[in-house]
């Protein structure tokens, strides 16, 4: 059996011993957690619940008993009239099953749970970024719009409150959207330093509401000088043991033999193969959700729980007549469903039961008493996640000595990978003699019936009347702002966007107007760089003739992207004579594309023609936007097709297939804004001036016309076609040779630089050379991080830093030539009376 305190041993006493880290606090601490180590760039330690059912197996009851006590104490503390109007929401993935279970014994509260799987069809109430997490993004997928738009109370459950930032990220979103009086914050265990506790409290007056904590236990971690780098030298050493043995380490440092750590699927602890998996229906009721991803009522709960019994006792009936131990397994964010068939099936079966669930999370295993996680199964994703592929755990499964496993998964995961030879299946089975597999209908919600639309939409603007781009070069899927005023300063516009209180596509930052000494820049960058321009331009036109289409529609992003599209049109002109339609669309992070321009596009081209084009890529936000905003189109319109594989000239992020190349250097057309795209704006998306069946907009400064370059960096790269026409063949042929899998390297290094500078937010970290010039040009920037001996690339951002008064900083190692950092904690007061940043 696994405790966090098992026959007088602390399962946080390994890592204690040889970190010094110290709990300090509750008795109940070190009974309601471990401790584990997993590489972190910010916090060298783990802690590991023993009564969440997460990463510990453990009694369904306990698990269950604890999140609905902790409801009990919210029911006490808001009162029955508060109670009843409560809204309760949960943190994915862990805390799912948890929130459930609060919102149980709050008692009539619906729930629902964020969510990592983007669900097409179903609109996007809310989001928020979980920073220090391995996995960041969470989304809000009510079926009813108005679950969370009422003003009662709004309980948020996590299992643990560390430092209050995800909470004060997902407040800071749903209180603008639907602002009330009164939070309630619930977590098995609040672990918040002195400041951290402050900075809610602040938080709270600053938006003019209560906010209540309730939490099963309190305390602090005290960590001694050099912790997080003696937690990182001990995960590296143990994960290059590991590699080498079939098992994980033990405390000395040898090969586990008892407990492998990533089982041969094709054989048990002895060599020996458990037999196949055996499927069993649990008669789900038609139209239950699976959970709380789309909410959960009391109507659901009080329709699961009739069904129970039956459902519990077929899993009983399925069990072999000797099993002694069973452990139900839950799946990611689905622990509510199989937290209650445990629960149900501890009360009829005559074995132990106990619960757990498998996670994204990866966390080293160390075959200790003293250690929380003794063993880790290592399995492919098996429900094609929003995010791309990755590995899964199971832990503390194997050498358990369970004697049954039940798998429940929902029908979203029955894939074939789930199948395979190295699928969480075949990895249970070699460590356990009976798996068995239940798989719980996926709830997605009706689609809601679309209203009449206009069956005709404008047909693209194009130059001179909009744009300084021919009007053969491209045509705008856009509406004409030009004579709104929508500029804002720049100071201004960070602190609406940082406060919550305006998206950043409902204004325009003022056009940055360049001197005389950037100019002479832009103009010596582009002489210097326009035949690796020209190459890589050659290159990413290629790889889409011979692998998207033969003839392809280019749709670039505006507007980063529209510079590229027509030099990848040209480039088709120039070695094919095709003349490729290009257009240029809207879309907007957080918000989606613009979906009447898609419409337009699929009415007059073949969907799968299209190949979306842009610039560069940074961390890839733009990559997984576009990729959710298709699933979400293809659901609501019917209209199949569309290829969510963005081709860009520089993917410096690994976030794409398509490219000219990843290294990431200065793109001159990253230099200027309008002046260099043709004199059109940013885009806007704002209620009051695009409605439902208009296409979002942009402004067309024809008063910058004197300023404008856009056709003089069209025609000096394009000048440099001939002589690159050889290099061009060689790399197109190299890359279509190579494996150009995405790594999300960009992602990852995001989220590490927003721990390590106190950020806690990826949305103020901008990578690469063209989005630290955004940053500098359109925000309020803080610092500028550029790797150690970069050159002429960064000539320009040198110049711009500057003359902002921003510093700087040379780091050693930066997988990005550069990075730029938004002010973190944007104020008024957090720039000077000349308008430059506050450098802290």
């Amino acid at each position: 059996m696994n405790k966090a305190v098992n026959n007088g041993v602390w399962s946080g006493s390994w890592v204690a011993e040889r970190l010094g880290v110290e709990l300090a606090g509750d008795g109940r601490l070190t009974e309601l957690v471990g401790l584990a180590l997993r590489r972190n760039p910010k916090r060298a330690h783990l802690l590991v619940s023993n009564v969440l059912g997460k990463h510990v197996p453990q009694s369904p009851s306990v698990v269950y008993g604890h999140g609905f006590a902790l409801g009990r104490r919210v029911r006490e503390l808001l009162g029955a009239e508060q109670a009843g109007r409560a809204v309760v929401v949960g943190y994915a993935e862990t805390a799912t099953g948890l929130g459930h279970s609060v919102a149980d014994g709050l008692g009539l509260a619906p729930y629902l749970h964020s969510t990592r799987r983007p669900v097409p069809g179903v609109t996007t109430a809310g989001g928020f970024e979980e920073s220090h997490s391995h996995a960041t993004s969470h989304l809000l997928l009510p079926e009813d719009p108005a679950l969370l738009a009422g003003d009662g109370p709004l309980v948020l459950v996590d299992d643990e409150f560390s430092t209050g930032n995800t909470v004060l990220n997902t407040v800071r979103d749903l209180h603008q959207r639907y602002p009330r009086r009164r939070y309630v914050v619930v977590a098995l265990i609040d672990m918040r330093s002195p400041a951290d506790a402050g900075q809610l409290e602040d938080f709270a007056r600053e938006i003019g509401a209560r906010v209540d904590l309730v939490a099963a236990a309190s305390g602090t971690v005290r960590l001694p000088d050099g912790v997080l780098e003696k937690g990182q030298e001990l995960v590296a050493r143990y994960e290059a043991d590991s590699l080498e043995a079939d098992g994980p380490i033990d405390s000395a440092g040898a090969r586990g033999t008892a407990r492998p750590a990533q089982g041969d699927p094709h054989s048990d602890d002895h060599g020996m193969p458990h037999g196949p998996v055996q499927r069993v229906d649990l008669c789900w009721p038609a139209g239950l959700p699976d959970g709380g991803r789309h909410g959960f009522t009391p109507a659901h709960r009080t329709r699961l729980e009739g069904a129970l019994p039956a459902m519990a006792a077929r899993l009983a009936e399925a069990l072999p007549a000797d099993t002694r131990s069973v452990l139900v397994l839950g799946f990611e964010e689905l622990m509510y469903a199989p937290l209650r068939l445990a629960r149900e099936l501890e009360r009829v079966a005559r074995a132990e039961v106990r619960y757990s669930t498998t996670t994204r999370s990866p966390v080293l295993a160390v075959d200790d008493p003293g250690y929380a996680i003794r063993s880790r199964l290592v399995f492919p994703a098996h429900d094609d996640p929003g995010d791309g592929p990755g590995e899964r755990y199971a832990y503390n499964v194997a050498g358990a000595d369970f004697d049954a496993v039940v798998a429940v998964v929902d029908s979203t995961a029955d894939t074939p990978a789930l199948h395979a030879p190295d699928g969480l299946l075949a990895q249970l089975a070699a460590h356990v003699p009976h798996v068995l597999l239940t798989v719980v209908p996926s709830y997605v919600p009706e689609p809601p019936s679309a209203p009449e639309r206009p069956s005709m939409l404008p047909e693209p603007l194009r130059g001179p009347a909009f744009s300084s781009y021919p009007p053969e070069e491209v045509g705008w899927l856009l509406q004409d702002l030009s004579d709104v005023t929508l500029e804002a300063p720049t100071e201004e516009r960070e602190e609406a966007i940082q406060s919550g209180g305006a998206h950043y596509a409902e204004s325009l930052p003022v056009e940055y107007q360049p001197t005389e000494q950037y100019q002479e820049l832009f103009h010596a960058a582009l002489e210097e760089t326009a035949a690796r321009l020209a190459q890589a331009v050659g290159a990413v036109t290629e790889i889409v003739l011979a692998e998207r289409s033969p003839r392809p529609v280019l749709v670039s992003l505006a507007r980063a992207g529209t510079p590229v599209g027509v030099l990848m049109r040209r480039w088709a002109r120039f070695r094919y004579g095709l003349d490729l339609p290009h257009y240029a669309v809207s879309i907007v992070r957080g918000r989606g594309i613009d979906a009447n321009a898609l419409r337009w596009l699929a009415t007059h081209h073949d969907p799968s023609e299209v190949v979306f084009v842009d610039g560069w890529t940074g961390k890839g936000a733009i990559t997984r936007e576009l990729a959710d905003a298709l699933k979400e189109f293809e659901a609501a319109e019917g209209i199949t097709g569309f290829d969510p594989e963005i081709a860009v000239l520089a993917d410096p992020g690994s976030c794409v297939r398509t490219y000219g190349t990843r290294e990431d250097y200065l793109i001159p057309s990253a230099c200027l804004n309008s002046t260099v795209s043709g004199l059109i704006s940013r885009t806007v998306l704002r209620a009051d001036l695009v409605g439902p069946d208009d296409y979002h907009g942009a402004k067309f400064y024809r008063e910058l016309a004197g300023a404008d370059v856009s056709l003089e960096f069209l025609d000096a790269v394009t000048a440099r076609f001939p002589e690159v026409a050889d290099a061009v063949d060689a790399q197109a042929k190299e890359l279509l040779s190579a494996d150009r899998s995405p790594t999300w390297a960009g992602w990852k290094a995001v989220e590490r630089i927003s721990e390590e500078y106190g950020i806690h937010d990826v949305n103020l970290v901008k990578p690469g050379v063209g989005e630290t010039t955004r940053v500098l040009l359109r925000r309020v920037p803080w610092k500028i991080l550029a790797r150690a001996g970069a050159g002429a690339d960064l000539d320009h951002v040198r110049l711009l830093a500057e003359q902002r008064g921003v510093p700087v900083e040379e780091v050693d190692e930066l997988p990005y030539t550069c990075v730029g950092l938004i002010h973190p904690k944007y104020t008024r007061g957090a720039t000077g009376a000349d308008g430059k940043a506050v450098t802290v």
